[in-house]
């Protein structure tokens, strides 16, 4: 068993994510030295060579140039070796079709972890779950190297990209504007006016904002344009 004074503490929203050096299918990285400036989504999957992983590596390669626009790059991991890993990816691109996508090239680099030692620090491995393999763990890491979102997954289920997607562009639009998104928001939908419970205060900081809705003393919400939040955060 080991020492719970030894295991690492998985890291939480706002702690600067863990620092580590590793061997990947793109080369060695260091992180987060490599990646400073960029948001960052650092994800885990059980093992190479199973279908619904096969499926999200498909769908992330597929959806790597929007990440891109966000200036959002991804990093993948698992517990396999990296000769496993190049030896999966290869097999993605020349024999598997998800969705009408076929021969995809996975260009993202794809973690080494045999030794657990990025998982275990992440806190990917959940021995309830599994003790020899990542559960689909997902981290958005900003562009200090802070810890924004975490989203985990059973290694039953596979993730919804989109959600990840509007995730990014959600947090993405909170910083820019200094106001918070409501449920299943999106570009386009009114935002919520900080902070909450004086709408007094938001309206001083937010001047000559006369579309300002508040039906009560602790929600007031503004519209925002599909096009100014997207040309506020879309990556030229």
């Amino acid at each position: 068993m080991e020492n719970i004074e030894t295991t690492p503490r998985m890291p939480m929203i706002g702690d600067p994510a863990p620092a580590f050096t590793a061997k990947t299918t793109q080369g060695p990285i260091n992180f987060p030295e490599d990646y400073a400036g960029s948001w960052v989504i650092l994800f885990s999957h059980p093992a190479d060579f199973t279908p619904v992983c096969t499926t999200e590596f498909i769908s992330f390669a597929v959806l790597e140039e929007e990440f891109a626009k966000l200036n959002t790059k991804l990093i993948g991991l698992s517990v396999d070796g990296l000769m496993s890993h190049i030896a999966w990816l290869r097999t993605i691109r020349e024999k598997i079709e998800f969705k009408g996508h076929k021969n995809v090239e996975v260009k993202f680099p794809l973690i080494e972890d045999i030794s657990m030692n990025v998982a275990k620090k992440f806190g990917m491995i959940q021995p309830n779950a599994a003790s020899t393999q990542a559960v689909r763990a997902v981290f958005v890491i900003d562009p200090k190297g802070i810890v924004r979102a975490i989203i985990y997954y059973p290694l039953s289920t596979g993730r919804n990209f989109d959600e990840l997607i509007r995730l990014v562009q959600a947090l993405q639009t909170a910083d820019a504007y200094g106001v918070a998104t409501p449920a299943d928001w999106r570009p386009g939908d009114d935002i919520i006016v900080p902070p909450a419970g004086s709408c007094g205060v938001a309206n001083q900081r937010m001047s000559g904002e006369a579309d300002m809705e508040c039906q009560d003393w602790f929600f007031c919400r503004r519209p925002l344009a599909k096009e100014e939040v997207l040309g506020k955060i879309i990556k030229a």
